[in-house]
């Protein structure tokens, strides 16, 4: 995302202007990962908070982005990222095996892509949460890839004669919308349980709710 002003071209020790901002943001992001992901939070996170965190200047910062939202929203798409590349890793290996597997094998991917680092999972499913129009924007939209990847998958599973035709995006949408309750849930506390529970979980109410037989 733009920043306010343009860094200092040319080479120094050896690296461009280029690489000395690449890396600069990268120590950005990192440090928004740590105090976003745990504690304080992104709520009560000031820039300098996260300059001092990142070994860099207020200077730096706005040279990179225009506000500590900017870190979120760059943040969230990130660790939405990562659950995705989990899940898509794992497709290749599943796709000749019946539905019920392919389903725990997937749904496993994303409880652990999403949430194995807790840090990942409270920027997903709680510091997002009410932030601006922007970040409510933007939320939305990566949950509606997830639905469209599920859409696919049953379409899938309805050519292989796997499951009835149907209209199923509404059940897809509580579904997932279901999906980042639980997980909020997780993350806060208010549910105390393993990553393999909450994904047995989740598998046995889509297992039930598509009526898909083992």
């Amino acid at each position: 995302m733009a920043g306010r002003s343009a860094p200092a071209a040319g080479r120094y020790k050896g690296r461009s202007a280029g690489e000395r901002q690449a890396e600069r943001r990268s120590r950005f992001l990192s440090a928004g990962l740590d105090l976003f992901g745990t504690a304080p939070g992104y709520r009560a996170t000031k820039v300098i908070d996260l300059c001092k965190a990142a070994g860099l200047s207020t200077r730096q910062f706005y040279e990179e982005f225009t506000s500590l939202e900017d870190v979120l929203a760059e943040l969230h798409l990130y660790v939405n990222d990562a659950a995705q590349r989990a899940v898509l890793a794992v497709v290749p290996e599943v796709r000749d095996l019946p539905l019920p597997e392919r389903l725990t094998r997937m749904i496993h991917a994303y409880v652990q892509g999403a949430a194995a680092d807790p840090r990942h999972a409270r920027i997903a499913y709680v510091e997002v949460i009410g932030v601006s129009p922007r970040m409510d924007r933007q939320r939305l939209e990566r949950r509606s890839v997830w639905i469209d990847f599920l859409i696919r998958n049953i379409d899938e599973a309805v050519a292989r004669g796997e499951m009835p035709p149907g209209n199923y995006r509404i059940a897809a949408a509580a579904f997932i919308g279901a999906v980042n309750g639980l997980m909020h849930d997780w993350v806060v506390g208010w549910v105390d349980a393993t990553l393999d529970d909450i994904a047995a979980e989740l598998h046995q109410t889509l297992m039930g709710r598509y009526r898909i037989s083992l």
